[in-house]
């Protein structure tokens, strides 16, 4: 993986992400908080969780900073913040940070682990659109139509606007 790659791709997962986030924006507290059974029990605790992901895998990867509250307002204003840091940081790699090993203690057993930098920013894509497309199942059974999210919607998008 490029540096420039891995910009573009953390930029899908932050385009994606604000999509859902927009999606889910007028749904009353009980609708977003209702356990409906499927990945972190409702549609908040899912995307809190891809937020707390993105977070952790940061600070991982470029240092600490507050963890963000798991709320519906922390998902519109500390996701985004998150998303920029992640963009700002695939912006300043080199081949050399975007392949440098990322050591750290797993919360899954304890151990410490290292992984590339690289293999971190593709995990982060791939945890966000695993757990985007189980919220999008909790909004069809709502009745909602959820908004396209596909990383070829995306790429459309940017060639439409020249921004890609």
């Amino acid at each position: 993986m490029t540096p420039a790659e891995a910009h573009l791709h953390l930029r899908y997962s932050a385009w994606a992400s604000r999509k859902l986030v927009a999606a889910v924006r007028a749904l009353p507290d009980a609708d977003f908080e209702k356990p409906v059974g499927v990945s972190h029990h409702s549609l908040l605790g899912t995307l809190a969780h891809i937020l707390w992901g993105d977070w952790l895998w940061f600070t991982r990867v470029a240092g600490p900073f507050e963890q963000p509250a798991q709320t519906r307002l922390a998902l519109e204003t500390a996701w985004p913040e998150i998303h920029e840091k992640w963009i700002a940081w695939a912006e300043c790699s080199n081949d050399a940070e975007i392949n440098r090993i990322v050591e750290y203690k797993s919360i899954l057993d304890g151990k410490m682990a290292s992984t590339p930098a690289w293999q971190i920013v593709l995990h982060v894509v791939n945890h966000a659109t695993l757990h985007r497309g189980q919220a999008m199942g909790m909004l069809r059974q709502m009745g909602i139509e959820p908004p396209h999210t596909d990383l070829l919607f995306f790429y459309r998008e940017l060639a439409a606007t020249g921004r890609a």
